[in-house]
């Protein structure tokens, strides 16, 4: 067996991609005919590996800032089970949104939402919240997709939320809508920045203005605060705390502990 692959090769791709990317352009030739068996054969192998592993890398991104993830060990009639710690709270329709929101992480938690509301779309998601904010996009896909669900979300800021997770946190179901009490909340008006031609400049200047109108109106229509007071707090960086973030309307309660509603919802019915 080791003899007839001597002429089998990996053909590297030319861009610097993770491993992980890189692993579905890796594939084994052969220029013997009477190895094109083994060449399908190892080739079919090596792409089920691949989209393994690429997949394994999607999900688990917005946790790889992570150096260890806790793992929750289940006992039942039929053996045990092993979950990562995230898995096992979505599992009780929590959902927690940690650290910058990017596309990778707009993805994971729009699968996320989705996923819940098929499986109850009359039971609430507790999504928490600790997050400097992001890129504008990947935050309103996750804000649209909130909207776009049937099931109520109830948000909690612990740490901080601040830009587009502030504006995520203020999206939540009316009423349901919290702060732990030493948290930071922060609204500002959207920044980018672009190089380019003049007139690509100017379309890009009237693009992000839009944006920061469009956002106006989202914030305005979360706290019921005007537009020109929405507008006026988000000029520069607006910090609040949570007190001063529930008379401006993003929150409805800060709590010091867990309602009991929370921890019915948390518990679940098997």
């Amino acid at each position: 067996m080791s003899s007839s692959l001597t002429s089998n090769r990996f053909l590297k791709p030319y861009n610097k991609l993770p491993f992980s990317q890189k692993l579905p352009s890796i594939c084994f030739y052969s220029t013997k005919p009477m190895q094109n068996s083994i060449t399908r054969s190892l080739n079919k192998l090596w792409n089920g590996v691949a989209a393994t592993v690429a997949s394994r890398s999607i999900i688990n991104h917005q946790w790889r800032s992570y150096s260890v993830i806790p793992m929750v060990i289940e006992h039942s009639s039929r053996g045990e089970r092993a979950y990562d710690i995230f898995s096992r709270l979505l599992k009780e329709r929590i959902i927690c949104i940690n650290g910058p929101i990017s596309d990778d992480t707009s993805h994971v938690v729009v699968a996320q939402l989705l996923y819940l509301e098929s499986e109850n779309p009359s039971k609430p998601i507790n999504m928490y919240l600790n997050s400097p904010g992001g890129a504008v996009t990947a935050g309103l896909a996750i804000y649209d997709t909130m909207q776009y669900i049937r099931s109520p979300i109830n948000t909690i800021c612990l740490g901080q939320a601040a830009s587009m997770a502030s504006l995520l946190l203020a999206a939540g179901a009316k009423g349901e809508r919290r702060s732990l009490p030493n948290a930071t909340i922060m609204i500002h008006q959207p920044s980018g920045g672009y190089s380019g031609q003049a007139k690509d400049m100017t379309i890009h200047t009237k693009q992000i203005i839009r944006v920061w109108e469009s956002l106006n109106g989202l914030y305005a229509k979360h706290t019921g605060q005007n537009v020109d007071v929405i507008q006026k707090n988000m000029d520069r960086d607006c910090f609040m705390t949570p007190e001063e973030a529930k008379e401006f309307g993003i929150i409805d309660e800060v709590m010091d502990e867990r309602p009991l509603t929370l921890v019915t919802d948390a518990v679940g019915k098997e």
